[in-house]
């Protein structure tokens, strides 16, 4: 089974192009940081509430990226907001994104090539070796999310994490995409951690916009 992170950067990924896909800003790295946390929630390593994340069990998992991030959360003797967290593993991005490639990489699914557009500017692309995961992970949540199914807390959380980076918009036709969004919109109520990336999320983009306005009025 792939980890949290590793559907992420799956469902993030253009299949054709091998490159991750315009996403809002961060989107891409609070996701991640939200898949961290949710392994570790699942795997009962973690508890959140609305003010507070804390750790309830320090056991290592087994998984070295997910062990390495079960030590940082205990760097802080006292609990943190869960935003908080999202913000400390967002800002730690770049190195999470390397070794969530490499494991895909190991795993057959991805591979890297490195190319060069006009014979100076060096490319990394990722293409699939194997596209049975992705499609796996895109039919099973569209499927989840046009029926009436109840889900398992697995795919609350990756439907949560998917939607508040805009990663599900793929999944369905314009018209389709209408009719689910209200189901869509329900089900990420019941994942706390993805509703804080989330606002992390719009928080961020609201800031840009400010931001982008001064400068136009400047």
């Amino acid at each position: 089974m792939l980890s949290f992170a590793e559907e992420i950067f799956l469902l993030a990924l253009d299949d054709k192009q091998g490159v991750i896909k315009p996403l809002p800003v961060s989107a891409l790295d609070y996701a991640l940081a939200g898949a961290l946390l949710m392994d570790l929630a699942l795997q009962d390593r973690i508890d959140t509430d609305l003010t507070s994340l804390s750790v309830t069990n320090t056991q290592p998992t087994g998984d070295p990226i997910l062990d390495d991030t079960l030590r940082d959360l205990q760097q802080k003797p006292e609990p943190q907001p869960t935003s908080f967290w999202l913000k400390y593993f967002a800002d730690q991005s770049k190195r999470i994104q390397e070794r969530v490639l490499a494991r895909l990489i190991q795993k057959g699914i991805l591979k890297q090539e490195n190319r060069r557009i006009l014979w100076v500017f060096e490319v990394r692309r990722y293409p699939l070796m194997d596209n049975r995961e992705v499609k796996e992970v895109k039919t099973r949540l569209r499927e989840l999310i046009l029926s009436d199914d109840i889900p398992d807390p697995r795919e609350v959380v990756l439907i949560n994490l998917g939607n508040a980076c805009r990663l599900l918009d793929d999944l369905f036709t314009p018209a389709e995409y209408e009719q689910v969004r209200s189901r869509i919109t329900a089900l990420a109520r019941l994942d706390l951690i993805g509703q804080e990336m989330a606002k992390s999320i719009r928080e961020i983009e609201r800031t840009m916009a400010i931001a982008m306005s001064m400068t136009m009025m400047a």
